[in-house]
């Protein structure tokens, strides 16, 4: 089992509106400078992009009604790494919660900067919806 932490933002917009808006893969370019260092690109079922260490490969779990945004990313070792997403009700409002799992190998401090980026991502996030 890997370790695992979930980070948070909550952004003053009804939950189901706010993951119609952003539930498209090209909408993470706006947000999501962790996932990659270009706009994402369509190719069939997945997406590609540019990463810090090359050439990635993203899927992008389909529209859903559950707020459901999980992506896998695959930087072309064959390995896919997990990432859980999702928006969910939050009283009026929506939450946004990121899950990151500590991949093997990884050291205590590439997991502390990933999650330091995460965090900067949701704000990020937060910041294109201005409370109402």
């Amino acid at each position: 089992m890997l370790a695992a932490r979930t980070y948070s933002v909550s952004i003053d917009r009804d939950w189901r509106a706010l993951y119609e808006e952003i539930w498209r893969p090209d909408y993470f370019a706006k947000w999501a400078s962790g996932l990659a260092e270009s706009d994402l690109r369509a190719s069939g079922t997945e997406w590609l992009a540019d990463g810090p260490e090359g050439p990635i490969r993203i899927r992008f779990t389909p529209h859903n009604d559950y707020g459901v945004m999980d992506h896998f990313v695959s930087a072309g070792s064959g390995d896919e790494i997990h990432i859980p997403l999702r928006v969910v009700q939050n009283g009026d409002g929506a939450e946004v919660m990121l899950t990151l799992y500590r991949q093997p190998g990884m050291s205590d401090e590439k997991f502390s900067a990933d999650a330091k980026w995460i965090n900067r991502d949701l704000h990020a996030l937060k910041a294109l919806f201005p409370r109402q």
